[in-house]
């Protein structure tokens, strides 16, 4: 039987009050554990005299970053195999599909390919507590390694990372900053990555990504409804996520541009010869809101009623611009022009 840990019990009490004194640090065997930044502390408490004030500087750190940053540096002395027993028309097709860790196929791909790919997308562990980032100790033996990690019988590299555990973060970052730097390099520079995210690690990859892509590079984040609406049991705070995000980061912002592409013509047209050209005929009742107000055809002085997409004065000003679509009767719908 073992004595209550009372030295963690106080830790934890002093992490419930101030929650960003607790840190990720290396104990003497190399393990990460959670300490109390004693100098943090010091400030919370205002304790002027006593805090020794470290060297400060603006910069995303993490236990193990320096391991990350060298190892992402390392050669390796491995290559790829073709599987032409699996393979689809071997000798014409245009497509490679690689099946293995991907830090080492990144490592293997800088051969050929560096400076030479032209978009990549990642779809990472989103580290929300089920998920499962790559380890790099097989010391042990294979069975003996799987036991101890719950390992998928699939994915024999990779280990559950449960925010029970003390590198909870670090890990995640080390997994990512190592595939992340590599990818960098292989993109050329006027193109760009496409990343994955939800809200667990949402923060840290935007940090990690201003780190090694450069803030500058950021071309947009965009937001991505996995679901039109709520369903099922509700969270315990009642507060449903329907957003993901896909940061979106150029290797070189000033020689990157998307390619664009046309606009279909389908469905617009121009039967009034509007100088501005073609459009189509659109809604503009609204669907959430209840207030109406009323608009006049400035022709017919017919009055419409109803809830509108737009304000008032949006309407006013569309109205001069010949924008909208007034009908015959006021029993039917003002609709506008769309270009």
């Amino acid at each position: 039987m073992e004595t209550p840990d009372l030295a963690a019990a106080n830790r934890d009490k002093i992490a419930a009050l101030f929650p960003a004194c607790i840190k990720e640090a290396e104990d003497e065997e190399w393990n990460l554990v959670k300490k109390i930044d004693f100098d943090l502390l010091r400030a919370e408490l205002w304790d002027q005299s006593t805090v020794e004030w470290l060297e400060e500087r603006y910069r995303l750190d993490w236990p193990w970053k320096k391991r990350s940053i060298l190892k992402a540096n390392t050669p390796i002395t491995k290559t790829l195999r073709p599987v032409k027993e699996d393979s689809v028309d071997w000798d014409t097709t245009w497509n490679l599909y690689i099946e293995w860790d991907n830090f080492e196929v990144l490592k293997i791909l800088q051969e050929s390919y560096l400076g030479k790919i032209k978009m990549i997308y990642i779809d990472p562990p989103y580290n929300t507590g089920n998920d499962f980032v790559y380890n790099d100790n097989f010391v042990e033996s294979s069975e003996d390694f799987k036991e101890r990690t719950e390992q998928n019988e699939d994915w024999y590299k990779m280990v559950k990372n449960t925010d029970s555990n003390g590198r909870f973060h670090s890990d995640w970052l080390s997994m990512m900053y190592e595939r992340l730097k590599i990818a960098r390099d292989l993109l050329t520079d006027d193109w760009c990555i496409f990343i994955s995210i939800d809200e667990n690690e949402f923060l840290n990859l935007w940090q990690l990504c201003n780190t090694i892509f450069w803030e500058k590079n950021l071309v947009e984040c965009f937001v991505y409804d996995k679901k039109a609406a709520a369903k099922g049991v509700p969270p315990i705070n009642m507060v449903v996520g329907v957003h993901e995000y896909i940061f979106c980061y150029a290797k070189n912002f000033n020689q990157f541009k998307f390619i664009w592409i046309p606009r279909s013509k389908k469905d617009f047209a121009n039967p009034d010869n509007d100088p501005r050209w073609l459009w189509r005929n659109t809604n503009i009742k609204s669907t959430t809101s209840e207030k109406k107000y009323r608009i006049t055809d400035p022709i017919t002085w017919n009055v419409f009623e109803d809830t509108r997409a737009f304000s008032e004065q949006e309407l006013n000003k569309m109205i001069k611009e010949n924008r909208i679509l007034f009908p015959k009767s006021v029993d039917w719908q003002v609709r506008a022009k769309e270009f």
